[in-house]
């Protein structure tokens, strides 16, 4: 209710957020698609008592609790900088990475085609499983890792390919490039 305008792309995110589809939005910058991932926050289900001592635990053992309980789905934000490590888990003493921390939530990725691919790749088994396994000398662990991916990026490197007011400025070569940033099996796992 507090986005005008964007009817498609709002009824797509009502359709993700129901159904826990994955999410990609692509356009200009300044065409909504960041205030729209956040706006999805508002839309999902409440979480049930089972969820939230889930989320609980997870929080806990990262160190992440704030108050006693979780008590709204969390939705992450990683930086597009951020590490495989970061993402996925681990360290030393392995920890729940954003995956997990995005576990009954949103894992919002804006300027998708800018993170590094290793990192994205990691995405691909816990979008499949729903878990992500952390492994170390030491042993594994098992996090839980069912989230809803909201991805945004940009058409082209300068963001104006396909615009109807600004004039794109890049070549077809680099258009084509920045496309494939995003593997096919990686996009597979994308529904919208």
């Amino acid at each position: 209710k507090d986005v005008a305008g964007q009817e498609m792309a709002k009824r797509a995110l009502e359709i993700a957020a129901a159904g826990g589809h994955n999410l990609l939005l692509s356009g200009p910058p300044g065409s909504g698609k960041t205030l729209l991932a956040r706006a999805m926050a508002g839309i999902l289900p409440d979480l049930s008592l089972e969820e939230a001592l889930e989320l609980t635990k997870i929080y806990s053992i990262s160190g992440k609790l704030t108050g006693s309980f979780v008590v709204s789905r969390p939705v992450r934000n990683p930086h597009h900088t951020t590490s495989n490590v970061a993402l996925v888990g681990g360290g030393a003493s392995p920890k729940p990475g954003e995956i997990t921390l995005s576990h009954r939530g949103i894992l919002f990725l804006d300027e998708f085609p800018e993170f590094p691919r290793n990192v994205l790749e990691a995405l691909r088994q816990p979008l499949e499983d729903g878990v992500v396994t952390v492994s170390r000398a030491a042993g594994s662990l098992t996090f839980p890792a069912t989230f809803t991916l909201v991805a945004a990026q940009n058409p082209c490197p300068c963001g104006y390919y396909g615009d109807s007011v600004k004039r794109c400025r890049c070549t077809p070569s680099q258009i084509f490039k920045y496309q494939k940033k995003i593997s096919g099996p990686l996009l597979d796992r994308i529904d919208l």
